[in-house]
């Protein structure tokens, strides 16, 4: 055998040329890894955790909504009450959305791109956390290549189950 490179005969199963030092077989490579690949799973724990965070204040408002008439003065108008109240669903149901976007990423789920690419524009107005959120749901699942690799992984998801 000789080099492809410089010429010079080597021995063999002699894995690198002794003159120029490039390899004279085939070394194996490394794993292709996806850009994907972890981003989505830590994706998918981020909107479950910023959707608890969420969903707390929001049942702290529908179940003390009641109670809290009795700290309101007199004059408070029975507006308040329903404010809260709808203040309350609200972060309840932004939370619930967000776990299905967690749940749908985390699964794979073909829709879970979509959702959570559309919750990553609504959470930029959230600031501090959601516009980080948001920014790094865009990051990572916007470009075209993430479409292509996420519905490769979501079509592999699919036939494995």
């Amino acid at each position: 055998m000789y080099c492809v490179h410089c010429g010079v005969a080597s021995q063999p199963g002699q894995r690198f040329c002794a003159a120029c030092g490039r390899s004279t077989g085939s070394v194996p490579l490394m794993p292709v890894q996806r850009r994907l690949a972890g981003h989505v799973r830590l994706l998918a724990i981020l909107w479950f955790a910023v959707s608890g965070v969420r969903l707390l204040p929001g049942l702290v408002l529908l179940t003390m909504s009641d109670v809290a008439r009795g700290f309101f003065p007199p004059d408070v108008p029975p507006i308040v009450n329903i404010v809260l109240n709808a203040i309350g669903w609200w972060l309840i149901g932004g939370a619930a959305v967000g776990l299905v976007a967690g749940w749908g990423l985390l699964q794979k789920e073909p829709w879970g791109r979509t959702l959570a690419i559309v919750l990553g524009c609504i959470s930029l107005i959230d600031i501090p956390f959601g516009t980080a959120l948001g920014i790094y749901t865009l990051w990572v699942l916007l470009p075209a290549q993430s479409e292509q690799e996420y519905r490769q992984i979501a079509f592999e998801a699919q036939e494995t189950s």
